[in-house]
This record gives C-alpha cells, structure tokens and sequence, in this order.
C-alpha cells in the first residue's frame, strides 16, 4: 500500500488509521490535544461483517476479526465538511463477496466525539446473506499491557430501577486464561432485545484507564435491538458495538446485487478527564446531534397528573382544581396523562381511536384544554402511537400488514396489537391522529408512551424477524421527522414505561426523557442523579410528585429530583396547605432561575455515580461560573459528608429548600464543602461560587 498510516487532524482531535496487513483499515490511535486518549498496538477492521457463507471467524461469539472484515481491502478514503462539523469517509471492498464497504466518521464542531455509521452495498453479481455489521470495532491498550489498569463501566437498566452504573476492572470480566495459539472465546456483552431499547441495560459502556485520565465512551444510538462487547485480544482489549445481529436478535439481510443497508449509528467519545470527562464529551455530542428546538433553551415546567395522582383516571372534576393549582405553583405544561380516550374504567380502551371521551368530559375535552391555557399553561395529551387495543375498532379497520405478525398471525402482548410504520396505512393512521389533535385542541406537548416489548419482530415483509423491527425502527424515527416538519412547534416527550427506550435515535428527535416510573419518591434519587451519564442534563425529566401528607423535609426531597434536569410535576397539588404549597412553588422558582445554567452545564457527581443503595447521593451540574450540587440523605446514621468540589471554591450558597436546618461549609482550602443533614430523607441543593484569583 502507498499510505501505511491515514492521519485526519480535526479540532482537538486526531485521529490516526492504519492499514492491517490483511489490507483492511482500522483505528489504530486517537489524541486529544496531542495525547493519547486511544492507542492500539494491534488494530482490527473498523467494521466486522458476518456473511453466512464465510462463517465468523475465531471464534464465533465475538465480532473481531471476522472473516469478511479482516479481508476487505481498504480503497481509498476523503475528508469533506458536513453540517456542525467534518467528516472522514473510508471504502473498502471484498472482493469475494462484492461487498463495498463506505464508513464514515463525523467529528461535531467543539466536541470530542466520532459519529461512526457505515454503508454496506453489495457490487458482485451473487446474493449475500449477512449476519452481522458492526456501527465501530476497535482496539484499546492497557496502561503497561496489563487488563487490570482498566476499568469498565457499565449500567443495568430495569424499569423503576433505571441507570444503576457498575465498574469493573477487565481482568475482573476477563478471566486470565492460559493463551496458546488463540485469543479466548469469552467476552463481556450486554444486548437490548426487541423495541425497548434499554430493557436491561443502558446502550452505553466506558473504558477508564487506571491513572482516570484517557478514557474512551461508545454510545449506541438506535431504537430498537443492539448489541456491544469487550474481550480480550492480543493481550490487550478490543471494543465492538453493533445494532441487531442474527444470534442475537434473529437479523439477518439478503443483499442482492445493487442492494445497500446501513448500520445504526454509534457515538466514540474521548477524554484526558476520566470517566466525568467522558460524560461532558457525551453532553456535547448529544447536544450537537439533534435536532434545534426551543424547548432546549426555554425548559418549561410539566405537570403531569399521571404519577399518584389521576394513574390514568382523568376526567373534567378531577383535572379542573389540579390545573388550577399547577398554575399557582409555577407550571407551564399541563400534560393529561392517559384515559382521556376511555369511555370505559379501563384506560386501555380507545387506545388507536384517540377520540376524547365523552363521559368524562361533559362539557368536552376541549373546555378543559381551554382552561388550561386560560391558566397560562400549554395544553399537553399523552399517546401510545405505535399500539392498538385488541378490542379497538382500529384493529378492525387496518389490514394485517399494519401490524407486527409472525407466521401470518397478529403479535398480541398486553392486550396490544403493534403497529408496523413501514405500511403507508399505519403511517396514515397516526399522521391523521397527530394532526387532528393538533388542529381540533391545539394541543402543544405530546407524551408518547410504548409500554410494551414486541420482542424480536416482525416477519411480515421477510422471513428475518429483527430485520422486520429494524425496518419499523427507522420507519417510527422517519414519523417523528415528519411531525417536526409538519409542527416545529410541538413539544415531544420520550418515555416506554419510564426509562425503557432511552436512546439518542429517539432523543434527538424529542426534546425531553421520562426517566422512570418509579412511584415511591425514596428511591428516585438514585435514579435522578445518573440520568445525566444517558442524557443531557436539560432532557432528563425526573418526576417531583408531593403530596398533602407529606412532612416539609418528604417535599423538599422529592422536589429535589427535578432541580437539575428537567423538573416534572405531579401529585395532589390542589390539596396540599398552604405552606406546603409555598414549598412546591419555591421549588418551582429556584428551577426556573437554573435554566438557562442547565441547558449549557456539564454534569459531575461529588460522591461518584450512585449505587442503587447507597445512604448518600449526590448529583452536580457546572460551568466556568458555577457548580449546583443536590445532596440527599437517604438511609444513613451519618448526618455529615464531605463534597470533593470540582475547583476552588470561595462561596457555598443554600438554594433550596431556603428553610432548612441543614448547612454547608467550606474547608480551609476550598477543596472540599463539608455538608450537614441532620435527618434521614432530607434534600438540599447548594450553589458553588470558584474562589477569585487574588
């Protein structure tokens, strides 16, 4: 070859790519201002392809060194600018298969991260089945060549019990085995099956080395099925990330000749900063990846009066005081959860018609929605789009082939049908739904909801079940663009039972996440506190839900969850005293005033990510003026901790709650901010000054 070595030099970054002795590409080193944040000694193919007819290569587990990936022979490669950034596109071909392999990696304007996404055409004049193409497949070196300097995080993600972080070292899941001839076969993996896209686990794996400074992120941006592992190669590590593969998730695609597919996208961040160094490089990415929307700037405060409050119960008596007092507290979106289509007790029936109902609204849903925003709040809907009640006229109406079937029957789970968005009837169906909402009520904020798990898909247009639920996950992502052409304005929330699909496919088209469901305001903050390693901080939607009886100190914690993401409103509001509700409202006003902070700042977390049981929790947001800390006591016989700070500090100030018999003070230095909380489930969120040069 006339280059050994490709050398693109964009912002901090450069980014260096080797020619293998096979002749295929790979990544070979990555710096950031001028130091190495990636190195591989030994690269592997960028892209790993599974082709039935050339099996996988050794051994068949991993996705590393593949047959098809290893062979194909690197061609040429450009930099052109795309826009918010510039972007290196590499081609390769396998001659065998006809496969012509075109990668492309985009660098964001001000942010440390590589967008990889590959297109696979097959050129030759046979069929190829495929099994498996990789978004990213690297190479990293231990610090000294030993696997024990370093760490992986990683997080399981179930529902009510979202974003709980682990670490370990890779010797710690990579046994040290005796090598021969071969590398092992064993790896670490976590994999989505189906249309929740973190069931599970979070699409989402960091590689620290043990001196927390080079770290590399990889973040799956993909609303359905995925897959990443790291193992063990050459005795150093290797990292790949996929969406759907076929032993995974029943994927597989006959290329025929002419014929393209393109892998889902995957986000490579880098930091000198270790692991919280790698968070902001991700809140970069995810803020320059997705699509411009007011929201992001303006963060008005949701009440929702789902959350133990209404749980799918509304009807005009209810919803009437509740809208009155979210107004006296300061919300500016008043969201009507779901059972406003019900004619029956069940809030799953009329769930696909999406008419108001008529008996728990007698003077019409549409007075009620004037009088929210009589009361100076938009008027926002919950929707399940992509469902169908069995027993719902619609199922009648639409054709099979609008809904998920397997072996030519209709996919039933919880009482649903699925619909299939690559059928024009589906897409019709909710495109009218959206639009008729939109003109007859105005409505401005839509929930959409997915609460259940179709598992591996749909084999209505092809025998490959995860090829089916790929082709409806870029189908659903198409609608979402299409609503944002036909309404720029209308605000969209994500949620799948809470946190079950929180992706950045999905995210950079909505402008905020449901983070959980979980109802018992107790073990929220655990849950509150991390959001900020999957989303941006300004998305992250976190419910506050008081109720009348609840003490000043229960008020305060479950106010606290909202603070420093995106404060979201429920509970009996109309109930609450006096003084309780002055509280709420204090809440409401500090949040307000961070606004404009959240939607620029960059997340810390003083006594590290949380675990799901730990007695304290902490939760921080900073820039170059400022750092916001929430503090909750949880279950701990220690009333005092001590916050590392993230600079100097010269001022602590007590944000809220204002009366409070908890404090702060600084140590001499003004590295360290020692915090007391004399109670168990007591919150407090304080405002970190840097201390002024002399």
């Amino acid at each position: 070859m006339s280059e050994p070595n490709i050398t693109w030099v964009v912002g901090a970054l450069t980014v260096r790519c080797a020619l293998l002795p096979t002749g295929s590409v790979g990544l070979a080193e990555v710096r950031l201002h001028h130091a190495p944040v990636l190195s591989s000694s030994s690269p592997c193919a960028l892209v790993q392809i599974g082709v039935v007819t050339e099996g996988h290569g050794w051994p068949p587990r991993r996705y590393v060194d593949s047959v098809v990936g290893t062979r194909a022979r690197y061609v040429g490669h450009s930099v052109h600018d795309v826009e918010g950034g510039s972007a290196l596109l590499l081609r390769s071909i396998d001659e065998v298969t006809g496969l012509d392999i075109r990668t492309t990696l985009t660098k964001g304007e001000d942010v440390d991260s590589l967008r990889v996404t590959s297109e696979v055409r097959n050129t030759g004049a046979a069929a190829v089945q495929l099994t498996a193409v990789s978004s990213a497949t690297f190479g990293v070196d231990a610090p000294d060549d030993r696997l024990d300097r370093l760490r992986l995080w990683y997080a399981e993600n179930d529902g009510l019990a979202e974003n709980r972080w682990r670490s370990g070292t890779l010797r710690q899941l990579l046994p040290d085995v005796s090598r021969h001839e071969h590398d092992p076969r064993g790896c670490f993996e976590r994999t989505a099956r189906g249309g929740w896209s973190t069931d599970g686990s979070l699409p989402m794996g960091v590689l620290v080395a043990d001196d927390h400074d080079a770290a590399v992120a990889w973040q799956v941006e993909h609303n359905g099925s995925w897959h990443w592992q790291v193992g063990e190669r050459r005795g150093a590590a290797y990292v790949s990330v996929l969406g759907p593969t076929d032993a995974e998730h029943d994927w597989q695609h006959t290329l025929a000749p002419g014929e393209s597919t393109r892998t889902v996208p995957v986000t490579v961040a880098f930091s000198d900063r270790g692991l919280e160094g790698v968070a902001a490089a991700l809140t970069l990415s995810r803020r320059r990846f997705r699509r411009r929307h007011s929201d992001q700037q303006s963060l008005p405060v949701i009440y929702n009066d789902y959350m133990n409050t209404l749980m799918g119960d509304p009807t005009s008596e209810k919803l009437l005081p509740l809208i009155d007092s979210a107004a006296s507290v300061g919300a500016e979106v008043f969201c009507i959860d779901a059972g406003w289509y019900a004619e029956g007790t069940n809030w799953g029936d009329g769930v696909g018609v999406w008419e108001p109902s008529t008996w728990r609204f007698p003077g019409g849903l549409l007075a009620v929605i004037d009088h929210i925003r009589d009361r100076g709040m938009a008027p926002g809907l919950w929707l399940e789009p992509e469902v169908v009640w069995v027993t719902s006229p619609v199922a009648e109406q639409l054709p099979d082939g609008a809904f998920f079937v397997r072996r030519g029957q209709r996919v039933v789970e919880s009482g649903r049908f699925h619909l299939d968005l690559r059928h024009p009837a589906a897409r019709a169906h909710l495109d009218e739904v959206v639009d008729r909402l939109v003109a007859t009520l105005g409505i401005e904020y839509f929930k959409l909801d997915y609460n259940i798990n179709p598992g591996p898909g749909t084999d209505a247009t092809g025998p490959s079940l995860g090829l089916g639920l790929l082709g409806h996950n870029y189908a659903l992502l198409d609608w979402l663009d299409g609503i944002a052409a036909r309404h720029p304005q209308l605000t969209l929330e994500n949620c799948a039972s809470g946190g079950m699909r929180v992706d950045y496919a999905m995210l950079s088209r909505t402008q905020l996440q449901s983070t959980s469901d979980q109802q018992d305001y107790r073990y929220y903050p655990p849950i509150a506190a991390a959001a900020a390693m999957a989303i941006a901080p300004e998305q992250a939607a976190s419910w506050s839900y008081p109720q009348p009886d609840f003490s000043d100190d229960a008020i305060a914690y479950t106010m606290s969850t909202g603070l420093l993401g995106r404060l979201y409103l429920s509970g009996h509001l109309d109930r609450l005293s006096p003084a309780q509700a002055a509280l709420v409202r204090e809440g409401v006003r500090v949040f307000q005033q961070l606004r404009p902070f959240i939607s620029g700042a960059l997340p810390f977390w003083p006594l590290g990510l949380p675990g799901w049981e730990d007695g304290w929790v902490s939760h921080g947001l900073r820039d170059e003026t400022q750092a916001v800390v929430t503090l909750w006591r949880r279950r701990s016989p220690d009333d005092t901790v001590r916050l590392p700070a993230p600079w100097a500090v010269g001022e602590v100030e007590l944000l809220y709650p204002s009366a409070t018999d908890a404090g702060a003070a600084l140590t001499d230095d003004g590295s360290t901010v020692e915090v007391c909380i004399p109670r168990e489930l007591q919150a407090v969120t304080l405002r970190l000054a840097p201390a002024r040069p002399s």
